[in-house]
């Protein structure tokens, strides 16, 4: 998820930077809207294992105001996942341009039907493109805050936060019960 939504964040910017050449416009689109749809379907797949799975609670000398910060961000960083691909679909819906949407070149992906059965899109488009910037800024901006508090808990307080992020059982909460490591440590 985190390289996706960085490899959106650099699309994004180059582009909608001026004078972009046609032929490098187009299949930038593309490739955004294709990583947009495909953060959006492992946003889905991502809520869905964090509501059956509980993480590892925050440590317990972790201030409360820590915590409640940590929370929230989460919160924002879930809810930034799925507005951004939401918005940007029905950004491309309403388009005055009608440019079809094809993920990855080869699957053919539908508009919205009320975004694109509007008479005068211009106005929802420019409302759209302004939310979906805005959106892109401030996930850009939660994604460094969660890095840099990341990063804070590893380096300053050197605690534990940030390995038990990591996929892997580095954690002694996130190891299996009577694993081999453990028995070793006995």
């Amino acid at each position: 998820m985190a390289i996706g939504i960085l490899a959106m964040a650099a699309i994004g910017i180059v582009m909608t930077r001026p004078g972009l050449a046609p032929a490098q416009f187009f299949p930038l689109y593309q490739l955004h809207k294709s990583v947009g749809i495909t953060i959006l379907l492992a946003a889905i797949l991502r809520i869905l294992w964090r509501l059956t799975h509980r993480p590892p609670g925050l440590p317990a000398d972790m201030p409360a105001v820590e915590k409640l910060a940590a929370h929230a961000g989460h919160f924002g960083l879930y809810a930034l996942m799925l507005a951004l691909p939401l918005t940007g679909w029905a950004l491309v819906s309403a388009s005055v341009l009608h440019i079809p949407t094809f993920l990855y070149g080869a699957i053919p992906w539908p508009d919205l039907p009320i975004l694109s059965a509007l008479h005068d899109k211009a106005p929802a488009e420019a409302a759209l493109k302004a939310i979906h910037a805005t959106g892109a800024f401030a996930l850009i901006a939660l994604v460094c805050l969660h890095a840099a508090a990341a990063l804070r808990h590893h380096f300053i307080v050197r605690d534990d936060v940030l390995t038990r992020m990591l996929p892997w059982p580095q954690h002694p909460a996130r190891r299996p019960k009577n694993s081999k490591i453990e028995e070793q440590r006995s």
